[in-house]
């Protein structure tokens, strides 16, 4: 079961490439689809075929944005977070060999594409929630405890 909270920029990404979908691209390939039909035998023709599986591809994604839109729980900054790792926080953490590593804690929506992030989900998110700067952690891996330790904890309304 995923969680279904999102930061506020990560829910208005959502927003945009909906909006993008259904009033820009699906209205472009609805037209290629009818051109493509008007010139006749569909069975062989390739822009038909190509064109009508990518309106598919469009409106399966617009029905999943759409569903997933209406669940999720857009998540704000409150200066009460300060000082500890909640949810929306950019942590840097450390390991005993020195190996340094700095995400951000965000909704498993918002991670695809991002290396820099990480979900709320994830055993690493995890095992940071609630703690402050100095503390240690340790993560259960696949491959056995982890032990990291916080350096730092930042908030910020806008990162990029």
């Amino acid at each position: 079961m995923r969680t279904n909270l999102i930061s506020r920029q990560g829910y208005q990404q959502l927003q945009q490439e909906l909006d993008q979908l259904w009033r820009v691209q699906r209205p472009e390939v609805t037209q290629k689809v009818s051109w493509a039909a008007s010139l006749g035998d569909r069975s062989e023709n390739a822009d038909y075929q190509y064109n009508k599986k990518q309106l598919r591809e469009i409106d399966r994604r617009v029905r999943f944005l759409r569903k997933r839109l209406e669940v999720l729980r857009p998540v704000d900054y409150a200066p009460e977070q300060e000082g500890r790792v909640f949810f929306g926080a950019w942590v840097e953490v450390e390991n005993d060999d020195g190996e340094k590593r700095r995400f951000r804690i965000v909704g498993p929506d918002e991670i695809y594409g991002r290396r820099d992030y990480i979900s709320i989900d994830a055993p690493m998110a995890r095992a940071l929630l609630k703690k402050q700067v100095d503390d240690e952690v340790v993560v259960a891996t696949p491959t056995g405890n982890k032990r990291w330790y916080i350096n730092a904890i930042e908030y910020e309304s806008v990162q990029v």
